[in-house]
């Protein structure tokens, strides 16, 4: 069980603090359904590092942090990700995403981030864990909840997941949900930039296009001074991912496209050692990557520490 003063932490890049906040941390899928591709033996071959934050060996089970990212980067709070959402009508996704009741907000205040206070909201990709928090239920009706900030939002996920897609029926209901209580308000609101390809913060943060596990899936990169960091959202679920850059999650909606762009990002991470930030990694949370061979190997796990 983690403990409460180790849920929200920081660590400073260059000119930019940054600070994670964790949700939870628990079991999550059988690897088996959740990495398919993945070989059976890279599991039991690296039980020494990747148990118990990565892998439950006993029920062989994924370990998944659910978590969010603030940058405050050049005068303004960023926000990477919104988690899952309270009280969210999510069927079939028992225990983890439906009616949740979580202390997102709480969690945040201890960062010494109001909702008010948010300048920015980044949505790596639309899935159900990334946009949970970008409203929040009011008066009957889900509202921004965060009401002064520009949420960046992927066009490409927009359309494939939004009502004026032309897909109709093909999407599945919780896709529907979720566009309606999460991404719908934000349109109404007025708070919604599209965006594709790439598209500059500020000075330091900038967001790049890395489809394949959604059609618009993205990353953030940060430059400031001698420091880099890419945060990937779902590019990677699991270390294992670095280690065998073929093995896609089963979410995955372009199986051959998020392995491009999983090489790409990771090469390009390796070569300007960045360090790498994915969405859910339990432990540290984040990593450098080395080239080995013709792939990857781990580099050196962050140093969060605590915020005070």
């Amino acid at each position: 069980m983690m403990n409460e003063n180790e849920r929200v932490q920081s660590m400073v890049l260059g000119d930019v603090e940054v600070i994670r906040i964790i949700e939870w941390h628990r079991p999550f899928l059988p690897t088996s359904g959740m990495f398919p591709g993945a070989t059976a033996d890279v599991w039991k071959d690296n039980e020494d590092w990747l148990a118990p934050d990565h892998w439950e060996p006993d029920s062989d089970r994924t370990m998944v942090a659910l978590q969010t990212w603030v940058l405050r980067s050049g005068g303004r709070t960023v926000l990477v990700d919104t988690g899952a959402g309270n009280g969210r009508e999510r069927p079939g996704m028992a225990p983890f995403f439906h009616q949740c009741q979580g202390d997102f907000l709480g969690l945040l205040a201890r960062a010494g981030v109001r909702p008010r206070d948010v300048d920015v909201v980044v949505n790596t990709h639309l899935h159900v864990d990334h946009v949970g928090w970008n409203t929040a239920h009011a008066d009957g009706e889900w509202v921004p909840t965060f009401p002064n900030a520009q949420y960046l939002i992927p066009a490409a996920d927009d359309s494939h997941y939004g009502p004026g897609n032309g897909q109709g029926d093909c999407r599945q209901e919780v896709d529907r949900l979720i566009y309606e209580d999460s991404i719908a308000p934000i349109h109404r609101a007025g708070q919604a930039v599209l965006w594709d390809g790439f598209h500059r913060i500020d000075e330091h943060l900038t967001l790049e296009s890395a489809p394949g596990h959604t059609p618009g899936s993205s990353v953030l990169r940060l430059a400031s001074g001698s420091d880099r960091a890419v945060f990937v959202g779902d590019l990677l679920h699991s270390p294992v991912q670095i280690l065998q850059p073929c093995c896609n999650s089963d979410a995955c909606l372009a199986p051959e496209q998020a392995v491009a762009s999983r090489r790409r990002i990771l090469g390009r991470a390796a070569d300007e050692r960045e360090l790498l930030v994915p969405a859910h990694f339990g432990g540290a949370g984040a990593l450098e990557v080395r080239r080995k061979s013709d792939g990857f190997a781990l580099g050196p796990w962050a140093a969060f520490s605590p915020k005070k």
